[in-house]
């Protein structure tokens, strides 16, 4: 700048004033828009301004008197009176003043969690001559590239230059602002001739910060000084990048956080970075401070729901000092967390996350705001169909939609999530502050049904979707199980629509089924059915009626509450002739009737079922009915028939063309591990084993937890037990036990533990096992009518046999039995009576009558074709007779039974009857 050809020294601040009061000559400008303009976030009174104004005009020697140049109107503001001079012309040399550069802000006492990061990009500033760190609001750009500066501080000859553009307003500035932060004072309109003329003298290291808001004029201006300086290097910090010729992007990626897992001890959530960062804070604020056991899990959830924030982070930890740590996660519930404040000397934008979001929110156009905001109602990810169709309309159309989200990704503000499918997702902080704006402009209630309405529409499309395995159905459902919460919670909320969520419930019910939700589905329904009342739509109460019946069934053992639920569903089938849903409920009641040991009735269900889907088009339902009535015969003894139909269902598995519509569970493994369990009666041992480890792995890559439960449940743990492999027997066990705990099943749960004490008592530990077993069973309650449930009596029979305790194994094995004949649950009724016979064998009392038992099991396990407890029953009364002097009877009784067998050379019962054969030879 120049007074009548005389270079004038003008200080920044005093610059800028003059600058913008000389852009409206003889215009009162007010002092807050003075103020706001020259020092934009900072918080500073008038005083300051006077100083400036002050050192202004005594620079342009402002006498007061006769030369005039900024004149104060009290009350009002400062007006700028003087005439300027046309601009030199473009060959007139600019004149440089040279002040004191900005100093480099002090880098953080500690940096953690990003020294291989600093390093990167220290290291890339060799290589690369123009690098940009890009990332969201707070997640510490600012603090990587102060640390760099520093660190390559030596290697610039001190000449590295920190550009902070966050307080810059008007984007025609930002060349000025650059020079007057390397400590230049230019006399030209066009500063650039003397920004290169500075920068080409030597090595120097730009660092802008906080580009974001001036990309347009920057852009061209770094392109065009990183190709005339060559030793120049240049470090911006933006939430999206420049796009320019020779940029290399580096983008910074939220800290690492410890993982959602139970059981994480102090050791393991300091080994991340995010968490290191809060315990470092809280000592900074606080003092010495050790995280605790009981602490560890909290810490690491707060990190998990800051999404590894830094700015985040530190706040977070600046509040435990008067909340605790506990106090602190509970306040991140309230939009209060987002007006946290944090160190006094970081710049305002920084000091609290409102501040930060409020920074990049003022910087969007209308059409991506209102997309930021809109979006807000997603509970986690969220795919871009599913964004086009809930963001758009009130002015907005689909691919404007979408268009704005790519900007936003961009700018930061939504990060891409999901690796196999695109998919968006909102930051935990971003998404709390853009739901209080819309809160604030009162579109809440327009987008919130817009979104319930989007998955209700979503979910009638999920249960009748074309083939798809399980995981694959998975993967696009399930990921939407969050929205859906969000959705009914808002819909059954006072100012939601109840319409809306009744419908919505039961569109979600395949996915609550699939993801083995069984207690959320009772309570959904239960919640819907009440809101749809005694008048509403039958077909709708049908569909509720049949969730809440079927998570009765599978759920929390109210198994017994599920029946009259279910004769509902039937009657309302039969009225409405749905043919679906005629099938949901027989089958739900046949399952009723197992579960309550009603074998017979379940097999008249069996045939109902049969009857109503025999001329199905759908050839799921008549595999269906074959399976249901192999399990039916399998618990009836009839082994042969269940073998039967439980082939032809495994022979027609190829030919389904779609996920069955009524049934829980995978069909696929679940028709094998009932293979499993009729091929090990039957003495099939060595396929039976086969198809019980494959069972195993297909359950576990399945992903259904319901279907895995059964896998091991039914058949991996039992076969194990009965080959004698009880190393096998205990790793199922154990396994089906911590998955039951993960996925809160409860009857399994109850039956695992059980079994586990049964293994205990099995490897001879009989001290610990019996009394563990006992107390299992007595906790399991009416679940121990359970058919699962049954041969733990009869291992309960066999401990107290161990134990020397005969009545006591009496009375268990008398009241199984009676419980056999009652129910007609007849599959392990050769096993009871042989059991029975070994106690009377001991027994002073009985002892006579042992061998009529086990004749009468071996006759009844011949007649149900369960070769392996005819196998059993044989070695058992070979050695009664063997002690009885009949050794010839006894070896030809053995001998006719295990000659038969052509599988299991290697199972526990093969080789005890094995050892007995050669002692009865000799």
């Amino acid at each position: 700048m120049e007074k009548e050809g005389t270079p004038l020294h003008v200080g920044g601040r005093a610059l800028d004033i003059l600058i913008f009061l000389a852009e409206r000559p003889g215009e009162v400008v007010d002092k807050r828009e003075l103020v706001k303009r020259i020092w934009a976030d900072v918080n500073v009174d008038e005083g300051s301004l006077r100083f400036h104004v002050a050192a202004l005009r005594k620079a342009l020697g402002d006498s007061g008197k006769s030369a005039r140049y900024v004149v104060n109107v009290p009350g009002r503001g400062y007006c700028f009176v003087a005439s300027l001079a046309p601009s030199a012309s473009p060959a007139a040399q600019p004149t440089i003043d040279i002040l004191p550069p900005r100093a480099l802000p002090a880098p953080l006492s500690k940096m953690v969690g990003r020294e291989e990061v600093v390093e990167k990009i220290s290291n890339g500033l060799s290589l690369h001559r123009f690098m940009t760190l890009v990332g969201p609001g707070g997640i510490g750009k600012t603090a990587v590239a102060i640390t760099v500066g520093h660190r390559r501080s030596e290697d610039f000859r001190g000449r590295v230059f920190f550009v902070d553009f966050g307080p810059l307003r008007d984007a025609s500035h930002v060349a000025t602002t650059i020079a007057s932060a390397l400590g230049l004072t230019i006399s030209a309109e066009n500063p650039t001739p003397a920004l290169l003329t500075f920068l080409k003298v030597g090595p120097a290291l730009l660092i802008l910060d906080s580009c974001e808001h001036v990309l347009d004029n920057l852009a061209p201006l770094v392109e065009h000084m990183v190709r005339e300086a060559p030793q120049l290097r240049v470090l911006a910090t933006t939430r999206e990048s420049f796009r320019s010729e020779g940029e290399r992007i580096f983008r910074l990626f939220p800290l690492d956080c410890p993982p959602e897992r139970e059981g994480l001890d102090v050791a393991e959530v300091l080994a991340y970075p995010a968490a290191q960062l809060f315990v470092e804070r809280i000592a900074q604020s606080s003092g010495p401070f050790q995280l605790s056991a009981d602490e560890a899990p909290l810490v690491a959830s707060i990190c998990r729901r800051l999404d590894g924030i830094a700015l985040a982070i530190e706040l977070a930890a600046g509040r435990v000092n008067a909340y605790g740590i506990a106090g602190t996660a509970s306040l991140l519930d309230s939009r209060f967390s987002l007006q946290w404040r944090g160190r006094r000397t970081a710049v305002p934008r920084h000091q609290t996350l409102a501040a930060a979001l409020d920074w990049s929110y003022d910087l969007l156009p209308a059409a991506e705001s209102a997309t930021l905001r809109r979006l807000s109602v997603f509970a986690g990810p969220f795919a871009p169909e599913a964004a086009a169709a809930v963001a758009s309309g009130a002015g907005l159309s689909a691919s404007e939609t979408l268009e704005a989200i790519d900007s936003l990704v961009t700018k930061s503000l939504i990060s891409p999530s999901g690796s196999r499918t695109l998919r968006y997702r909102l930051l935990d902080t971003t998404r709390a502050y853009a739901y209080g704006k819309l809160s604030e402009l009162g579109e809440t209630r327009q987008f919130a049904r817009r979104h319930a309405e989007h998955f209700r529409d979503f979910f009638a499309h999920a249960e009748a979707d074309p083939s798809m395995p399980l995981p694959e159905w998975l993967g696009i459902y399930g990921a939407e199980l969050d929205n859906v919460r969000t959705a009914l919670d808002w819909a059954f909320a006072p100012d939601g629509d109840t319409e809306l969520g009744i419908a919505l419930t039961a569109a979600a019910v395949t996915l609550w089924v699939r993801l083995s939700l069984f207690a959320e589905c009772r309570e959904r329904s239960k919640v819907a059915l009440a809101a749809l009342g005694d008048t509403g739509d039958d077909r709708i109460r049908m569909q509720l009626l049949s969730a809440l019946g079927w998570s009765l069934m599978y759920g929390e053992g109210r198994a017994r509450e599920a029946r009259p639920i279910l004769e509902t569903t039937l009657e309302l089938a039969d009225r409405l002739d749905d043919k679906d849903f005629r099938l949901r409920a027989l089958w739900g009641l046949c399952i009723d009737q197992f579960n309550n040991g009603q074998f017979g009735k379940a097999r008249a269900f069996a045939d109902r079922f049969a009857n109503a889907a025999a001329n199905s088009p759908d050839r799921t339902d008549v595999m269906l009915s074959d399976r249901l009535t192999a399990v039916a015969m399998h618990y009836l003894g009839d082994q042969n028939d269940a073998r039967l139909r439980i082939d032809r269902v495994h022979a027609s598995l190829h030919l389904l063309a779609e996920k069955p519509k009524i049934f829980p569970l995978d069909l696929r493994i679940s028709t094998q591990y009932f293979r499993a369990r009729i091929l090990w009666l039957q003495g099939l041992a060595d396929q039976a084993r086969a198809l019980a480890a494959r069972n195993i792995e297909e359950g576990r890559a399945n992903g259904h937890a319901l279907t895995f439960c059964s896998v091991l449940g039914q058949a991996a743990c039992p076969i194990a037990f009965w080959s004698g492999d009880l190393d096998a027997a205990e790793r199922h066990g154990t396994e089906l036990l911590e998955h039951t705990e993960r996925h809160a099943i409860r009857l399994w749960g109850l039956w695992a533990r059980a079994f586990n004490a049964a293994v205990i008592a099995k490897r001879g530990d009989i001290a610990t096992g019996l009394p563990l077993l006992r107390e299992e069973l007595n906790r399991a309650g009416d679940a121990r009518f359970l058919p699962r449930f049954l041969p733990l009596l009869g291992e309960l029979a066999a401990g107290f046999l161990e134990a020397d305790q005969i009545d006591r194994g009496l009375d268990v094995i008398e009241d199984a039995l009676t419980r056999c004949h009652d129910r007609q649950e007849l599959w392990y009724l050769p096993e009871l009576i042989r059991i029975k016979g070994e106690l009377m064998r001991r027994s002073a009392r009985h002892s006579g009558d042992a061998e009529a038992q086990f004749r009468e099991a071996m006759g009844i396990a011949a007649q149900q074709g369960a070769r392996f407890w005819e196998l059993r029953c044989a070695t058992s009364l070979a050695r009664l007779m063997s002690g009885a002097g009949q050794s010839a009877d006894a070896l030809a009784v053995l001998e006719n039974v295990s000659g038969s067998f052509t599988e299991g050379a290697k199972i526990a019962d093969m080789r005890t009857a094995r050892e007995l054969i050669a002692q009865l030879r000799n």
